[in-house]
C-alpha cells in the first residue's frame, strides 16, 4: 500500500510564556490531540478563527515546530518528520520534498525573481552552486518554464522587492514547481492580496494539484475560497479538529459554531 501523503497522530503543542508576575509562567495549548490523514493528493483548506492553531499545525507538519514530548507523531510521504517531540534525523530530506509558501512570500528581496525560484534546487544541488548561482542549462530552462507557467516570466530579471505581492507569491509557487515538491504547505498565501490577485493565486494552487498531482494544504481565512477551490476542509477551533470533510458539505450552521 502507498503511504499517506500526510499522517498526523494525536499531536499537541503547548507554548509557555513568561507571565507579568515575577517568575510566573503561563501556558497555551495551541494544538490538542490533533489527528488526520491525507491519503492522496488533494487541495485541502485549513480554516478556523485566529489563534485556533492553523499556522502551528502547518509548522508542525514540516517540523518547524516541535510537538509536545511523548505525544503523537507526524509523517509526510511515508517519512517520519517528528515523533514524541523529537525531530527525525532525516527531517531535511523530508523537507526537500515539501514546498513551503508563506503569507509574506519568503523571497530574498535583493535577489532577482529568477534566482529566488532557482533556490528551489538547493535540496538537490550543492551549497556552492547555490551560493554562486552555477545553474545548469537544464535548470535555467526549468526555472523559466516555471515562471512562464505562473505568468511572471517577463519579470525574471527584476529584484524581488520591486515586484507586487501577487507577483512575488507567483514566484513562490514557481519555486515549489522547480523543487518538484510532492506536497505544498501554504500558510495564508492570499491574506495580503487583493481579491482578483487572490483568485489567480488560488487557481495556480488548484492547477498544481489537478495538473501536477501535488498535494496542497492551504490555511485560509476566506471560507468562500475554501469552498470554491478546495476538495476538503479541516477546521480547527481551540486547537482541536472540529470538522473534517468535503468542502461542499460544510454547512452555514457548522461555520457559525466554528467561528
Amino acid at each position: 500500500m502507498t503511504a499517506p501523503l500526510v499522517e498526523v497522530k494525536a499531536i499537541s503543542k503547548t507554548f509557555t510564556r513568561k507571565a507579568a508576575a515575577a517568575g510566573g509562567k503561563t501556558t497555551h495549548k495551541a494544538l490538542d490531540a490533533v489527528s488526520f490523514v491525507m491519503e492522496r493528493p488533494e487541495l485541502v483548506a485549513l480554516i478556523g478563527p485566529s489563534g485556533s492553531g492553523k499556522s502551528t499545525l502547518l509548522r508542525a507538519i514540516c517540523g518547524l515546530h516541535a510537538i509536545d514530548r511523548d505525544q503523537g507523531s507526524v509523517r509526510v510521504l511515508g517519512q517520519v518528520v517528528q515523533s514524541g517531540g523529537r525531530l527525525s534525523r532525516d527531517v531535511r530530506g523530508v523537507r526537500a520534498r515539501m514546498g513551503l509558501i508563506a503569507q509574506q512570500f519568503n523571497l530574498v528581496p535583493r535577489l532577482s525573481l529568477f534566482t529566488n525560484v532557482a533556490l528551489g534546487f538547493l535540496g538537490k544541488a550543492s551549497a556552492l552552486r547555490g551560493l554562486f548561482g552555477l545553474w545548469t542549462a537544464d535548470e535555467k530552462q526549468k526555472v523559466m518554464r516555471a515562471l512562464d507557467h505562473v505568468g511572471v516570466a517577463a519579470m525574471a530579471g527584476q529584484r524581488a522587492n520591486t515586484l507586487s505581492g501577487g507577483q512575488q507569491q507567483r514566484g513562490a509557487i514557481a519555486r515549489a514547481i522547480v523543487q518538484d515538491a510532492e506536497i505544498v504547505l501554504a500558510d495564508e498565501p492570499v491574506a495580503s492580496l487583493d481579491p482578483v490577485t487572490a483568485r489567480k493565486v488560488m487557481k495556480l494552487l488548484l492547477d498544481l494539484n489537478e495538473q501536477d498531482g501535488v498535494g496542497v494544504v492551504v490555511t485560509l481565512h476566506q471560507v468562500d475560497y475554501a469552498r470554491a477551490y478546495c476538495d476538503r476542509i479541516w477546521a480547527l477551533k481551540d486547537g482541536r479538529v472540529v470538522y473534517d470533510g468535503p468542502s461542499q458539505q460544510l454547512s452555514d450552521e457548522t461555520l457559525r459554531d466554528i467561528y
